[in-house]
């Protein structure tokens, strides 16, 4: 019997190197299946790699070409400390901008931000007018506007807020990594604290626990500890709803989202922006699992979403 030579597609086939103002990272982007033109930029949340988000990357190739760059501190990328910037929202939505700029010129472009990644978004939109008429369609998955979107008690706020503030400052990032953020002491500690919780819940026996664990553990150690502290304390305090934006946005949402309130943040984004459309999918936590394959990943773009998008190809 011929040997079956068939082979799954591997993200590193797609991944390629990064180089933008002064900081060296990588890009993962996957061609169209087909002669669709559509261009798919996809900007990750926090807590993240282009490996981690392998599995949406692939949904959205049914739909167009994407695009997922690394962020600045995020999947291995120089942080905006060694070029002596702030890992502060709007250097987010600069460098996004530029890379914009950079990766599509003139043609028009689908966001899709996927938690952090859509406050980048939005952020990027207000400050930079003159790039929304690029913009086709508009995507938040589990995205957020304003820091009391969080459903966090006072206390709890506060701590972290706090605790943030504190961590982000030198030496502690350093002291943090190799501390805290050591293989056994996650092993050991990282599952039972309250919002890992959620995350591990999904886990469906001990091997895919494990396999979890390993690429939290993988996720923690790649990601630049003080950007991490220091963008917590970002999404912590933003503001994202001073200013409008001409553009109608779709909003992919579980009702059991352990982070925010979909009822609050409709509100903001109504604010924000000028139609909105509720899309809400069935998860048990904020997002995906980290091990999420295309299938599991495909929850996140919901049959109406892609009839959205399908429908704008044909216009």
């Amino acid at each position: 019997m011929a040997e079956n030579t068939k082979t799954e597609a591997n993200p590193a086939d797609f991944i390629e190197p990064l180089y933008i103002n002064g900081l060296s990272g990588r890009m993962l982007y996957m061609p169209a299946k087909n002669s669709n033109k559509r261009q798919i930029l996809v900007l990750y949340g926090h807590h993240a790699t282009l490996e981690r988000w392998w599995g949406l990357v692939q949904n959205f190739q049914d739909l167009g070409s994407v695009t997922m760059p690394d962020l600045p501190g995020f999947g291995g990328m120089d942080s905006f400390y060694k070029i002596g910037k702030d890992a502060s929202l709007d250097n987010y939505a600069d460098y996004m901008a530029a890379f914009i700029k950079m990766r599509y010129k003139r043609r028009k472009v689908t966001i899709i931000g996927i938690s952090w990644g859509f406050l980048i978004a939005t952020r990027m939109l207000q400050r930079y007018p003159e790039l929304v008429s690029r913009v086709e369609f508009l995507v938040s998955a589990s995205g957020f506007m304003r820091y009391d979107d969080f459903i966090f008690t006072k206390r709890r706020y506060k701590t972290y807020l706090l605790a943030t503030r504190v961590a982000a400052i030198p030496p502690m990032p350093f002291i943090f990594r190799y501390v805290a953020l050591n293989g056994p002491i996650l092993r050991r500690a990282y599952a039972r604290t309250n919002n890992a919780k959620h995350k591990f819940a999904q886990a469906g026996g001990k091997e895919e626990f494990d396999r979890m664990m390993d690429m939290e553990i993988m996720l923690w150690q790649k990601n630049d500890v003080r950007t991490w502290f220091r963008t917590t304390t970002e999404m912590l305090t933003a503001d994202n709803c001073k200013s409008l934006i001409n553009l109608p946005v779709w909003h992919v949402y579980t009702k059991n989202d352990h982070f925010f309130d979909n009822d609050i943040v409709e509100q903001h984004m109504r604010v924000v922006f000028s139609d909105f459309h509720p899309a809400q999918i069935k998860l048990k936590a904020h997002t995906v699992s980290v091990l999420a394959d295309k299938k599991e990943a495909a929850t996140l773009i919901p049959q109406a979403l892609k009839s959205a998008i399908r429908k704008l190809n044909k216009s």
